[in-house]
């Protein structure tokens, strides 16, 4: 373990008053190595773009049909685009068009784990099903018989449904939205007519409503945005994690590490990179086949490290160290230390190829929508995974032996961080206390005001802000606050490398009353200390998880989702998804924050729609805030309303 590992105030400290771009000094490190090695990275590309468009921020240019591109101009002339589109139109067209985007990356997402999955329950596959118990929660809530019945049989039932889904011609609702969501919530959606049937189909009557000559209405074309949210949530988040963790087991804590230094500088350096754990659960258990090979060639072993969400999953179920996050995808690369960087789909930089070009990294794709020019392509289907994952970790090792002992610099900060928090795993730990009623000591502990509220922490980095700075800062004024967070995806990593996802940090960042409660919960479910205050819930579609715990709450309760004292953040917001989660999360009820400005102040019309109007319609809204520590001040204030609504 490094010096820095306890050192929870470094980011603050040195190198970081020199430079904008992180708070991390491991990230801050490798910038400056890439200056030096003449290594372009994605800081300089953004630099290159500015001024970038200040139409295209505000939302107001449209490229949907070939009369244009059309502007419209907040100043003056010209007000509408060739077709007539005003600015309302064409920001409401963009912001579908967006969210379309992030459900359809998460659709597809799931739907490969459910061909995965069938494949794996009909004997097809190089899979075992690992997640029995959930093979049981779902039949149940899918009304599937399970009783007396082996696993695999269940499973491909399972699979069925999923699939029927994806292929429903009829005017019913997704089977997995019934099965799955609030009855309130539900009825809610039939009420405003955004109840999803089919994801593909309505994926595809977005892209046609936003089509020229189609929808004149912005207010409608809003109203499509929220059902393709809830698409997103559904169709992809919902589904994605119930059939991983079918797969793959239920996710339950694990100790690992976050940060760059986590590269071992005597290992096979191998990064996992992307969303699916099909590959990245294939590439762990080869990797640790074949660490005689390693050794064989000269190394001490295989280390493994992730990125991204693939990096997230990995760490949740097997303990593997999280190398960092989207805007350190690079870096770990400059490290001149990776053999291998292996790539699924979503939130790999095209820019890989040509930094693992100044050193000896290979770059791996796996899937056919995932391509990168000079990249070696080796396709990942569930029938080859064994012999294409053993193939991917033997590149590896080969090239152990090209790595340029002049080029290598591996950052020495890692922090300690604790993974695996579903929504299984904290009941059992809270039913530690009340085996009975696991909900009533937090539920109760909610009323005495020691866990003030909770706030899920989700999304990006964007080069716009300092990588990590308003993710660190707002979460740090929340716990201070007595306010439990919840985090997925790059934010996760984020606060994992500043040693927010240690029993150490309740003792340095949480209130009293909060820290009092992970002690107690923490003591009692046997982990030898407090849980961390900030509780890692996994991967990019596992916020589904934290849509169930939100579920399980209000019903235990009593009470709507939209009436707890609770607010969702994307502090660093860039992908489509995050904008799609989002959305999701506002039609289940939930204030959620937004830490970059979307590109919709050119339509005061849709601004409003999105911060103000959706809370009457749904009981969540969107707000914005650059400052995070207005930003929390904000949300917490958010909760203090609801708290006072419920009477606690």
């Amino acid at each position: 373990m490094s010096e820095h590992h306890h050192d929870h105030d470094h980011y603050t400290k040195g190198i970081m008053f020199a430079d904008d771009r992180s708070i991390d000094p491991a990230a801050i490190e490798m910038l400056h190595k890439a200056k030096a090695d003449n290594v372009e990275t994605a800081h300089d590309r953004y630099a290159a773009q500015l001024p970038q468009c200040g139409f295209g921020d505000l939302g107001i240019c449209c490229r949907i049909c070939l009369q244009g591109p059309c502007r419209v101009n907040p100043f003056g002339e010209p007000k509408k685009g060739v077709c007539g589109a005003d600015a309302d139109l064409i920001v409401a067209r963009n912001l579908l068009r967006t969210i379309v985007g992030g459900a359809a990356s998460h659709a597809d997402h799931s739907y490969m784990a459910i061909h995965c999955l069938k494949e794996a329950a009909e004997g097809k596959a190089d899979y075992e099903i690992k997640g029995s118990d959930k093979i049981k929660t779902v039949a149940a809530k899918l009304g599937i018989d399970y009783e007396g019945r082996p696993d695999n049989d269940v499973a491909a039932e399972i699979a069925d449904v999923a699939l029927q889904d994806f292929g429903n011609a009829t005017d019913e609702p997704m089977r997995w939205i019934t099965a799955t969501a609030p009855k309130e919530r539900v009825d809610k959606w039939a009420e405003l007519g955004v109840l999803p049937t089919n994801p593909d189909r309505e994926i595809r009557a977005a892209m046609h409503q936003t089509s020229m000559g189609v929808d004149g209405s912005p207010v409608n074309t809003l109203l499509a945005s929220l059902k393709l949210g809830i698409v997103d949530g559904y169709a992809g988040l919902q589904l994605g994690t119930d059939i991983q963790d079918i797969l793959f087991g239920i996710p339950q804590p694990v100790k690992s590490e976050a940060n760059l230094g986590v590269l071992a500088p005597s290992k096979v350096n191998i990064v996992v990179h992307g969303h699916m754990p099909e590959v990245s659960e294939k590439i762990v258990e080869w990797a640790h086949k074949l660490e005689d090979e390693a050794r064989a060639a000269g190394a001490d072993g295989i280390q493994l490290a992730g990125i991204c969400c693939s990096g997230n999953e990995v760490l949740m179920r097997q303990g593997v160290p999280m190398a960092g996050n989207y805007l350190s995808q690079e870096l770990a690369i400059i490290t001149g230390a990776v053999e291998l960087m292996v790539v699924d789909v979503q939130c790999f930089m095209p820019s890989i190829t040509k930094v693992a070009s100044c050193y000896h990294t290979k770059i791996v794709t796996t899937t056919p929508i995932g391509q990168l020019p000079d990249a070696e392509h080796i396709p990942f289907t569930p029938d080859t995974a064994d012999a294409k994952a053993a193939d991917i970790v033997r590149k590896a090792i080969a090239n152990y032996a090209n790595r340029d002992p002049q080029k290598v610099q591996i950052p020495t900060y890692r922090s300690e961080a604790w993974g695996g928090f579903s929504v299984e795993s904290i009941v059992g730990a809270l039913s530690a206390l009340d085996a009975e009623q696991p909900l009533k000591p937090l539920v109760d502990n909610i009323i005495a005001g020691n866990v003030f509220g909770a706030v899920g922490v989700v999304g990006c980095n964007n080069v716009k802000v300092r990588q990590d700075y308003q993710t660190v800062e707002m979460i740090k004024h929340l716990l201070a606050n007595n306010v439990l967070v919840v985090a997925t995806g790059c934010t996760a990593t984020a606060v994992a490398k500043y040693g927010f996802m240690t029993p150490e940090g309740a003792e340095m960042y949480a209130g009293d009353g909060l820290k009092a409660v992970l002690k107690a919960v923490g003591e009692a479910a046997g982990l030898g200390g407090p849980l961390p205050p900030v509780l890692h819930m996994g991967s990019c579609v596992d916020n589904s998880r934290i849509g169930d715990l939100l579920g399980a709450l209000a019903g235990y309760l009593g009470v709507s989702i939209k009436d707890l004292p609770v607010a969702a953040s994307a502090p660093e917001l860039q992908h489509e998804k995050a904008v799609s989660i989002g959305t999701w999360a506002v039609a289940l009820g939930v204030l959620t924050h937004c830490g970059v400005v979307p590109p919709v102040l050119g339509s005061p019309l849709v601004t409003k729609v999105l911060t103000d109007d959706l809370d009457q319609l749904v009981g969540g809204k969107f707000f914005v805030e650059l400052d995070p520590i207005k930003a929390a001040d904000t949300m917490i204030e958010h909760i203090a309303a609801k708290r006072k609504a419920l009477g606690i």
